[in-house]
């Protein structure tokens, strides 16, 4: 049975800010709209975190019993390493899924959107079928496109919607920036994990394009959310490009991925792209609250 500290390691921490990442922001444009809601936000801002939590215990579980983390480089998994049993981990993987179906069934009767539970039930079979089932999407380089829907798309879209009722152009352009930095975030983790993904199997696009394209994916992706914020700054008032403050944390991070960093070396980047999101939304935010306040 694992002890608190593991069960925290196997959660996955540094990957939040991904899960929070999407509620600042969708609540910043709500805010912009002009309808906050802290009820909604805190239960969006719980659900999603817990949805986060779920798909890493569920990565853990179905990359463990499939022998893919027998060679990990990256933080320690519960089953492949031996610390818990499969089924444990899977059930805490279920319970998280659980919670964060209970929380959504709540968002949608204080919001009465009801043509978010296909978006809720489409989230959590994404999330399980990541690295499960027998064919899991993950392994066929389709992550990518995942993460921009889930962690981008529909994570600001649906924080938005349950405060405000509706998606304006802002909320959209912030939900491809905050969606591109999401998958930046995967991209680097794959690139470092190229070696042991490809002795194991797993077809990720990584190993599909190889390390110098994905190098350069990286890349466009931290641009092309730049561009967005930037985009959005036209839209909803210039104060709004204090979120490129998180694209500039990530520029050292990006020099060292293109020279060529591998391995170990690449886990500052990591680190760099999911706190480059979370710290653009937090901009955002700020940015947004003071163009309301001084126009």
């Amino acid at each position: 049975m694992p002890n608190l500290s593991q069960w925290v390691a196997g959660a996955r921490p540094r990957t939040l800010p991904l899960s929070i990442a999407p509620v600042i922001a969708g609540s910043a444009t709500a805010y912009a709209g002009g309808s906050f809601k802290v009820v909604p936000a805190v239960l969006a801002l719980v659900l999603s975190v817990a949805l986060q939590i779920g798909v890493n215990f569920a990565n853990d579980y179905s990359d463990g019993i499939r022998g893919t983390d027998a060679d990990r480089v990256g933080p320690m998994r519960l089953v492949g390493s031996g610390v818990a049993r499969p089924g444990l981990v899977k059930r805490a993987a279920f319970g998280c899924f659980g919670l964060a179906g209970i929380l959504g069934l709540v968002l949608l009767v204080l919001s009465w959107q009801w043509w978010l539970i296909p978006a809720g039930i489409a989230s959590i079979l994404a999330a399980w079928f990541y690295t499960g089932g027998k064919h899991p999407y993950g392994y066929l380089g389709l992550g990518e496109v995942f993460v921009f829907v889930f962690f981008g798309l529909v994570a600001v879209c649906g924080t938005t919607v349950v405060q405000l009722g509706r998606i304006d152009l802002a909320t959209l352009l912030v939900a491809i920036a905050v969606g591109l930095l999401a998958v930046a975030v995967l991209v680097v983790n794959n690139l470092r994990d190229i070696p042991g993904d490809r002795v194991a199997g797993k077809r990720t696009l990584a190993t599909r394009i190889g390390a110098p394209a994905t190098r350069v994916l990286f890349t466009g992706l931290a641009v092309g959310a730049a561009v967005a914020y930037v985009i959005t700054a036209a839209v909803a008032g210039w104060w709004a490009l204090l979120a490129l403050v998180g694209i500039g944390y990530l520029v050292p991070q990006l020099v060292t991925v293109l020279r060529g960093a591998v391995g170990r070396d690449l886990i500052p980047a990591l680190k760099a792209a999911g706190l480059a999101c979370l710290i653009s939304s937090i901009g955002l935010a700020v940015g947004l609250i003071i163009g309301a306040a001084i126009g």
